[in-house]
């Protein structure tokens, strides 16, 4: 982990920085290994985590993807007060701002900026638990959110 509090230069810009209050934490603990990888990605249907498809909301919808692989395309390691390993990629960079902060509030993960609120109910997935899916899974699991896109 970087020393947060200076910056760290990584691909020419500074290093992100994101506070993860304790109850994000636990709430994370609960529903993925949080050893694992973890990837801060976009929910939008732009890139290979996400299930989304066609969304009309590009970079306002974020997700937490735990995996036990590396990904040459998230390699941007995100600093956090949690010890996680943590990362995301060049595209969630543009919209990730200084001030990085998730939280849990009213049931829901928080993401925000000092900009404000980025998403209010970011999503949790593993990915290693959906490679493992059967076909038949897979295609419930997508009809399902198919009645989620705009």
């Amino acid at each position: 982990m970087h020393n947060l509090n200076q910056p760290t230069m990584i691909l020419g810009g500074i290093q992100l920085k994101l506070t993860i209050k304790d109850t994000a934490k636990t709430y994370l603990a609960n529903r993925i290994d949080t050893t694992k990888n973890l990837f801060l990605a976009t929910d939008d249907g732009s890139n290979k985590y996400s299930k989304v498809g066609g969304s009309c909301a590009i970079g306002d919808k974020f997700q937490i993807v735990a995996t036990s692989k590396q990904d040459n395309d998230y390699r941007i390691p995100v600093d956090n007060n949690q010890g996680l390993h943590l990362f995301t990629s060049v595209g969630e960079r543009t919209f990730l701002g200084s001030g990085l902060t998730l939280d849990f509030s009213h049931n829901a993960l928080v993401l925000k900026d000092d900009s404000g609120i980025l998403d209010g109910a970011v999503s949790v997935q593993d990915a290693d638990q959906v490679l493992n899916q059967t076909d038949a899974e897979q295609t419930a699991e997508q009809k399902a959110l198919s009645q989620q896109i705009c």
